[in-house]
């Protein structure tokens, strides 16, 4: 009788525990989108949050897909990138560090095997016990070494790669080298040979090499210059574009809506999730469908609106109905940019090109990012579909650009900079957990591109508090929205394609960027900056309150003297000296020697209060 009274006892407590769902037991199918060289004044809802307008300053918009992830989810508005460039962006992202805690500063091949490296973020989902999907572009240039030989390293349980999709006809256009070409073995490649595929498959060649091998094709480059409408990047130093100038910043695609190489990608994630259990065919490959019995995570890379800019012409004419204002730029500007800056702008410049050239790349740019806007909203729809269909819950994960992207701002078209055309991009995240992601919300906090990996590792379940997540630079974004997490004072970033090496910190009133290294040359002079003389720095600040586009640079004015130097000491401990990482890595990223500086540890405490 003892005995049953117990058993009673225990069966009117389990009775009166709080009822969990199966659905909140389960661990979410996530669906993290990034999109390529994207500003973030390309979404009407981002620039409604920050300037009360719907509109571009440059002009007209187009952006419901992912306005209406605004509208369902949570919007990090004041997102900033670790580095603007896309090797190193797509670095932090998916190592969830910073580039100077994990070594990779620019495009660098670099290895899984030095002392200092982690597993990547779809290695700790895999561990988590995820099923694994990448689409698209990656850019992640990493390497592994087994048995002696360097091997690119999976990360993924399946990458449906662009790479391939390219060569098998799934793409309007793509570059390549070819050793073999036309059932001929060539005794040198022909190297980035640029094609187009038009819609009933036929492939189109641009280069330069392949008419001086090939006479049939004399003058093809010519040809498709004029077919696409293509306008390509000239430098004014040495004269006017050619057929065979470098990057296509304004055309029209080869391929109609949906059949471009960004449509391919939301073809075969649909396929993906209609084949379950099932393999289906990605041109010469096969891979196998989504295993419903495991929760989902999927990165899709996709290209747009990265050069060559080429929208569908169903957008492209759309677009052209619309005037926009071409961002001015004065020569005065030069005088007081910084030598690593003036450089870039020189490279890259773009105010030299006549109205209708300027008025081509913008309109061509937007009309572009208006049709990947439209292919954001297929893959969302498909992802919720299918979680919804299984009783599982959802997460997407919007970042609008690995960076940003200038329209003859600062009189270029290009990245690489630290001013905030390229390096602000707001992230959205939706949940089907509304409580942990509400509808509608928006944060201002500051919040960085090292937060993604442990957002979406958090949501998979790992407990970030364990210390084999120390490395983790970022903050699970969930925690940021809802003020459990450290507020910053400042972001910090680090870059040194194109420009050279040259670190930024930006708070809400000020922004700070300076040359950290000599060279590239890995672990020499890592201290330099703290000794070298101030004006070797080439320093730049802009007060964002009295110049918001970061046009007049003060690093020498004497009335921001006391700013300029707590906001160079700051940044200099935290890059330089709160346990930084150099690694060579070698020409093939076969190299592990790391090199370590830390004469400044727990600088990085996310706090400054800059005092005039």
């Amino acid at each position: 009788m003892k005995l049953n009274k117990t058993i009673l006892l225990f069966l009117l407590a389990f009775i009166s525990l709080p009822k969990i769902s199966m659905a909140q037991k389960q661990k979410p199918n996530v669906l993290w989108i990034l999109t390529d060289d994207q500003r973030y004044d390309a979404i009407r809802a981002f620039n409604k949050m920050l300037t009360g307008k719907e509109m571009s300053e440059l002009g007209y918009v187009e952006s419901p897909n992912v306005d209406r992830l605004t509208e369902m989810g949570t919007t990090f508005v004041n997102t900033y990138c670790q580095a603007t460039g896309c090797a190193p962006s797509r670095a932090s992202m998916h190592y969830g560090r910073y580039p100077f805690r994990s070594g990779v500063y620019e495009f660098e091949y670099h290895n899984n095997n030095a002392s200092h490296f982690k597993p990547t973020l779809p290695e700790q989902m895999a561990a988590l016990g995820y099923q694994t999907l990448h689409i698209g572009k990656l850019g992640v240039r990493l390497k592994t070494k087994e048995n002696g030989k360097l091997n690119s390293a999976k990360i993924y349980d399946q990458d449906i790669s662009f790479k391939q999709l390219r060569m098998d006809g799934f793409t309007d256009w793509g570059k390549d080298w070819f050793r073999e070409f036309e059932g001929q073995k060539l005794k040198k490649p022909l190297k980035n040979v640029e094609f187009f595929v038009t819609d009933d498959g036929k492939f189109e060649y641009k280069s330069k090499e392949l008419e001086e091998m090939f006479p049939k094709y004399k003058g093809s480059a010519k040809r498709i210059m004029e077919k696409y409408d293509l306008l390509m990047h000239y430098n004014k130093k040495k004269g006017p574009q050619t057929p065979f100038s470098s990057g296509i910043i304004a055309g029209v695609s080869s391929r109609k809506a949906g059949e471009t190489r960004d449509g391919y990608y939301t073809k075969f994630f649909k396929q993906y999730l209609e084949n379950e259990n099932k393999k289906f065919d990605a041109g010469s490959r096969k891979f196998k469908g989504v295993n419903p019995s495991k929760p989902l995570f999927c990165h899709i890379g996709f290209d747009f609106p990265h050069t060559p800019v080429l929208p569908p012409a169903s957008y492209r004419d759309r677009f052209k109905k619309h005037t926009y204002k071409v961002p001015s730029f004065d020569k005065k500007e030069l005088k007081n940019m910084p030598s690593q800056l003036k450089k870039l702008v020189t490279v890259d410049a773009s105010d030299h090109f006549t109205d209708e050239e300027k008025q081509k790349m913008i309109q061509d740019y937007y009309a572009f990012c208006a049709y990947g806007d439209a292919l954001v909203g297929e893959a969302v729809d498909d992802f919720i579909a299918y979680s919804k269909e299984k009783n599982q819950p959802w997460m997407i994960v919007y970042v609008c650009g690995d960076h940003g992207w200038k329209l003859n701002e600062h009189g270029a078209i290009s990245k690489f900079s630290s001013w905030a055309i390229d390096s602000h991009n707001p992230i959205v995240v939706v949940s089907s957990d509304k409580k942990a992601f509400p509808a509608g919300k928006v944060v201002k906090d500051f919040t960085e591109f090292v937060d993604i990996a442990p957002t979406i590792m958090a949501a998979g379940g790992a407990d970030l508090k364990k210390s084999e997540y120390d490395y983790l630079d970022g903050f699970d974004m969930q925690k940021v929205a809802s003020k459990q997490a450290i507020k910053r004072d400042y972001i910090v970033g680090e870059s040194h394609a194109v420009t050279g090496p040259r670190a930024y910190i930006r708070t809400k009133e000020y922004v700070f960027s300076m040359q950290t290294r000599p060279t590239k040359k890995r672990g020499e002079n890592m201290e330099w900056a703290r000794n070298t003389d101030y004006k070797d720095l080439a320093p730049a600040l802009y007060d964002m309150k009295k110049d918001p586009n970061e046009i007049n640079n003060l690093a020498f004015d004497k009335k921001y003297a006391k700013i300029v130097k707590q906001m160079k000491e700051k940044l200099i401990n935290i890059v330089l000296g709160d346990n930084r990482v150099e690694v060579n890595w070698g020409k093939r990223g076969d190299g592990t020697q790391v090199f370590h500086s830390n004469f400044a540890p727990g600088a990085h405490d996310y706090k400054l209060t800059v005092k005039k």
